[in-house]
């Protein structure tokens, strides 16, 4: 987090300098976004499969949510760059079963995720309070522990799910894209309404999946993605003095 404001900082002060008078036509805002988790198979496996001998479990993507901070910078009048942080709270469900003994199952556990985007954005103006937008960037994703499930501890027949995250693979990255239309006001802000997808580059964790009945265990493992769609909305405050205070209308003013 500390890193972060110390990179919000700097790159503003490298904006001021760098493009002087252009930089107070074109400003910075602040907003804030809520965003849904939508699994789907559109873009890639929403549902996985480990198994071994007898024994499997099907994981599956489950819908979560996502809130955040959000900064957009304007470089022209068609472009910005956008940028932030977020939390996102992901839900995956876990189907086991071992047939030979008649035994099926179902849980869900969380897991969550940080991630900070970096977007190049453009728009299109249709008015003055009319605007669509699109973009396209990476985020940089920190997941900060593993998660998992114990289905019936010390019992005759004991399930054990662990989404386990290597501690070496904490840091990551997702490509991310994103269009939506917003509405501007002169005074109460801006109030956007759009979609995104996010592809992960890399696995979000590998599945331990084990079953154990006194000294019998099995062990399945697997990796386990986490590709998604969404709904976002957004609410940008009212930039109503320094930067972009005498801003000319355009499309980021």
């Amino acid at each position: 987090m500390r890193g972060f404001l110390i990179f919000i900082l700097l790159l503003q002060f490298y904006s001021y300098g760098q493009f002087g008078e252009a930089y107070t036509r074109f400003p910075t805002y602040f907003g804030l976004q809520v965003r849904s988790v939508l699994p789907t198979s559109l873009i890639g496996e929403k549902e996985w499969l480990v198994e071994e001998d007898n024994y499997s479990s099907t994981i599956f993507q489950k819908p979560g949510y996502s809130f955040g901070g959000v900064l957009r910078i304007g470089l022209t009048e068609l472009i910005a760059l956008e940028t932030g942080i977020n939390f996102t709270q992901r839900y995956y469900g876990v189907k086991f079963a071992l047939p030979d003994s008649s035994i099926f199952g179902e849980r869900s556990f969380g897991f969550i995720q940080y991630d900070i985007p970096i977007n190049g954005l453009i728009y299109v103006k249709f008015n003055d309070k009319f605007f669509m937008n699109a973009s396209l960037g990476v985020a940089a994703t920190y997941k900060p522990s593993s998660a998992g499930i114990i289905t019936n501890p010390f019992g005759k027949h004991e399930f054990f799910h662990l989404g386990l995250v290597d501690i070496k693979k904490k840091i990551g990255a997702d490509i991310n894209a994103n269009v939506g239309f917003e509405y501007r006001t002169k005074r109460k802000g801006f109030f956007y309404i759009g979609g995104s997808i996010r592809l992960p580059l890399a696995p979000m964790f590998i599945m331990v999946s084990r079953y154990q009945n006194v000294n019998y265990r099995i062990t399945a493992t697997g990796d386990i993605g986490g590709n998604y769609i969404s709904l976002d909305l957004r609410y940008f405050f009212h930039n109503s003095g320094g930067l972009g205070r005498y801003a000319p209308h355009g499309p980021i003013e």
